[in-house]
């Protein structure tokens, strides 16, 4: 019988791989093996169980959401990740876009505002076996400064400006993709170079806020 359910959500994990990511794009093959693998339905709340595969985000409580996969993959895809990364997440939330990276990146520090959330991450997280991630209260904006610099940094909530702690905390060729704005936003992706910062606007996209000022 759980052979069963497995394969159903397999099967939806597929589908959703092939008609709202492959279908889109998304061409790395390490990222749509992650894709097809992490669970999203095990990081979701019990009552949108059933939309957990669908191409839309979802709430997951506090006011907060899950993103929707097209862009987890697409955000994922932009970091170009090899698998000997440190990553920096802004945003835990519901543990996905975090489980994501575990499969892309050598280690991936996390930092989520809303106490409830992170911990309900972590329980998940931990029930799925992922044993290279860190998690930390606090308010993102601010980084992760004792364990900087990070290859990438991903951010899965929208600051009105781009906070410069963030950016003074990436490596050499180190990568950084957020959704920036209020009222309109739009996805950035910022290079670290030699001489300085290069910066790509995306796609227009919509997160919530950043909750800046939280516990740290």
């Amino acid at each position: 019988m759980s052979r069963s359910v497995d394969q159903e959500w397999a099967d939806r994990r597929e589908a959703m791989v092939s008609d709202q990511i492959e279908a889109r794009g998304i061409a790395d093959p390490r990222v749509l093996a992650a894709m097809r693998k992490v669970p999203r339905h095990e990081c979701v709340l019990e009552a949108t169980r059933g939309a957990a595969y669908a191409d839309e985000p979802l709430p997951i409580g506090y006011g907060q959401t899950i993103s929707q996969p097209y862009i987890v993959a697409y955000m994922s895809e932009a970091l170009g990740l090899t698998g000997n990364e440190r990553v920096l997440e802004i945003g835990t939330g519901s543990g996905y876009q975090t489980a994501v990276l575990a499969e892309l990146a050598a280690e991936v520090f996390t930092i989520e505002t809303v106490g409830p959330l992170l911990e309900r991450a972590r329980g998940v997280l931990g029930g799925l076996g992922y044993r290279n991630v860190r998690f930390r209260e606090g308010d993102g904006s601010g980084g992760w400064p004792e364990e900087a610099p990070f290859d990438a940094i991903l951010a899965a909530a929208a600051p009105a400006a781009v906070p410069p702690a963030l950016r003074d905390q990436l490596a050499p060729g180190g990568r950084l993709i957020l959704p920036v704005g209020s009222a309109h936003q739009d996805l950035v992706l910022i290079r670290r170079r030699a001489g300085g910062f290069e910066e790509r606007i995306l796609i227009p996209v919509r997160f919530v806020p950043m909750i800046q000022g939280g516990p740290a």
